[in-house]
């Protein structure tokens, strides 16, 4: 049973939706995100980047940075910028990227579930950044980032959100990225129809968002420890409910800025114990699962798995991932750990291949591996054993906006 938690959500007026909602702070390289600052007093960055604005210098991190994020959220308030829901709600979010519709629900879910591992979890969280996180839920008291979990086929939520999406939207706008944004706000009082719907739900997965819910669970341990004021929106956290159907997961492409003392030739050579070698007339993506496109200076080579490699019996070791950690980048070209190393580097399946290819060819890096993409039924697999796959696995979209539905933990 998946418990689903309404809340007042916190969010823009709908004259400022567009103006308020961002992506993620990471996501903006430098002089676009000074752009942004400079040019919308509405953004959501003014609050998560308080150092953006001169009068602030607090160290990455820091409480004094935390404070300044809370203030700046507060202020938002004052100012009438964010409103908040008079009644608890649930949200109907639909993203439309191209010919690609993300629809699904926004709510709170259960801390218990997710410990008990009713939200599963496919990868492993840096203790530090959980720590971090927590810090800064706890200070600021608010969250403005679903987690993106996936489930099972639903054809009753499919009615659901069919006759939902005939009504006007509270908020519809576009982006410059070209993705167009939808939402509708569901009174949990006068329609509570969603919450049988997902009752009937056995587990979740969680798609994108691990050291989020992990830094949920951790600090309602850290409330209840300090005899902090207990609210009931701490037994939950925000997340974004979606179809794994209508789920797109994309790859990670690797590269290495060196072949570790070995020729091209000789490279090619080590290679040739666990894969089976063609080169190709032009670099393209892998056709097929087990299938490792290698970029090698200005030549494009397709490795295949050998057969004593696809039978091994272990749900990570089957991933094609995992196969060139094990096989290429640890042993030969002596990468230990893909976390930290700084001779790799991970691009999103989202990049143009034209251009992931001359990053190679200009050497920039020695050699590129381009990934087959791994499927919603694989993830599930390796959370189901409790297995962890490695670092930069999944590229998954929808990606959400921050800012638009702010959960309150201290409700």
């Amino acid at each position: 049973m998946s418990v689903i938690h309404p809340f007042k959500a916190i969010r823009p007026t709908r004259d400022k939706a567009q103006l308020v909602s961002t992506r993620p702070l990471a996501a903006y390289r430098k002089h676009i995100l000074r752009a942004k600052l400079d040019e919308n007093p509405y953004t959501f960055l003014h609050i998560i980047h308080p150092e953006g604005d001169k009068e602030h210098h607090s160290k990455a991190n820091s409480v004094e940075r935390f404070e300044a994020v809370k203030a700046r959220f507060e202020s938002f308030i004052e100012d009438g910028i964010l409103i908040q829901d008079p009644e608890d709600s649930f949200y109907v979010y639909r993203q439309t990227k191209g010919s690609h519709q993300f629809t699904g629900v926004i709510a709170g879910v259960s801390i218990e579930e997710y410990r008990n591992d009713q939200i599963k979890k496919h990868e492993a969280t840096i203790t530090s950044r959980e720590s971090m996180f927590t810090n800064y839920l706890n200070i600021t008291g608010f969250n403005a980032e679903p987690v993106l979990l996936a489930h099972k086929h639903l054809p009753e939520l499919d009615k659901y959100l069919d006759k939902v999406t005939k009504n006007r939207p509270e908020y519809e706008f576009s982006t410059t990225d070209k993705i167009k944004h939808e939402l509708w706000v569901i009174s949990a009082e006068k329609d509570p129809k969603l919450v049988s719907i997902y009752a009937g739900l056995k587990e979740l997965y969680i798609a994108d968002g691990h050291h989020r819910s992990a830094s949920s669970a951790r600090l309602k341990d850290t409330i209840r420890k300090n005899n902090q004021a207990v609210f009931p929106n701490q037994d939950f956290f925000l997340a974004y409910l979606i179809d794994e159907q209508k789920l797109e997961i994309l790859e990670f492409q690797r590269l290495v800025r060196h072949l570790n003392g070995l020729s091209a030739k000789s490279f090619l050579k080590a290679c040739e114990a666990h894969f089976e070698i063609e080169e190709l007339k032009k670099a393209r993506r892998p056709e097929q699962r087990h299938e490792i496109i290698c970029l090698l200076g200005k030549c494009t080579y397709s490795f295949k798995v050998k057969k004593e490699i696809s039978q091994i019996k272990d749900v990570v070791k089957q991933l094609d991932a995992q196969i060139l950690t094990d096989y290429i980048l640890t042993p030969i070209l002596g990468i230990e750990d893909l976390k930290t190393s700084k001779d790799i580097d991970f691009v999103p399946g989202t990049r143009d291949l034209k251009k992931v290819v001359e990053l190679v060819k200009k050497e920039e890096f020695k050699v590129g591996f381009l990934l087959f993409p791994a499927s919603i039924d694989e993830v599930k697999e390796v959370a189901d054993h409790g297995g962890i796959m490695p670092p930069k696995s999944t590229w998954v979209e929808p990606k959400m906006r921050s800012g638009l539905t702010i959960y309150n933990i201290n409700e």
